[in-house]
């Protein structure tokens, strides 16, 4: 498959599953928005609007991780429900091709929503050069394992109500109990023990030092950087061994 041909099916994925639902349904957004301006509306109520920026970088946490809750959903609804894999097993799109175009198109569908946080981040005064870059480059961090956990589980299910059961819990495992909206140090330390374990308490640990919320010396930051990026690696290796392009 040249290049023209796997851009052009890039862009037919992303037209197909990103651009063409926000244009007949633009509540697909305010669905998408709906669970962080929640948190954020009750954090800067809670706060008086001191902990505001918890809520900004949280919500853009979230909203990244919202794009592989979509995804699973998505994939797993073409997969059973109208085939669409196995025709592009039958095309000569890749696997890789088609993974990474239905990733952006869950991506640009998600735009809107980051946007709301990006403004919000700039109209306080917080982005900097260095804050950008930072915030940037963790949220494609949490965007790529976010779609490679979910291409692997889409994989495995069967029916794409399966993929309501498992979003709740990915949703509290990954953004609510761990570290995202509120400092690490505001748990005991037997749960910021446990907090490690999850890959968003690293992404906001290195938003929030950023910004100066909280301390971040070069060495943890360092740290934070290669688990974060480790963690996204593993995910990758996980989807290319372990998932299932064709059904057995």
């Amino acid at each position: 498959m040249s290049t023209r041909n796997r851009l052009r099916s890039l862009f037919t994925l992303v037209l197909l599953n990103g651009i063409i639902p926000i244009r007949t349904q633009p509540l697909y957004v305010v669905n998408l928005l709906a669970s962080p301006l929640s948190f954020l509306f009750f954090i800067y109520i809670v706060s008086g609007g001191h902990l505001l920026l918890y809520g900004v970088l949280g919500g853009m946490i979230l909203t990244m991780l919202s794009v592989g809750t979509s995804l699973q959903s998505d994939l797993t609804h073409y997969r059973h429900d109208l085939k669409f894999q196995d025709v592009v097993v039958a095309s000569p799109v890749e696997a890789p091709t088609y993974v990474a175009g239905m990733a952006l198109s869950e991506l640009v569908y998600s735009l809107p929503a980051l946007a709301v946080f990006v403004v919000l981040f700039v109209y306080e005064g917080w982005a900097t050069p260095f804050t950008v870059a930072v915030v940037a480059g963790v949220l494609l961090l949490v965007w790529g394992f976010a779609s490679a956990f979910a291409f692997t589980l889409a994989t495995y299910f069967q029916d794409v109500r399966e993929t309501f059961l498992f979003s709740p819990i990915i949703s509290l495992v990954l953004t609510v109990l761990p570290p995202v909206y509120y400092p690490i140090s505001a748990l005991p330390a037997w749960a910021q023990f446990v907090a490690r374990f999850s890959p968003t308490t690293y992404a906001a640990g290195l938003v929030q030092g950023a910004v100066g919320l909280a301390p971040l010396s070069f060495s943890d930051g360092l740290v934070d950087w290669v688990v974060l990026g480790s963690f996204t690696a593993a995910l990758f290796l996980i989807a290319g061994f372990k998932a299932r392009w064709q059904d057995p």
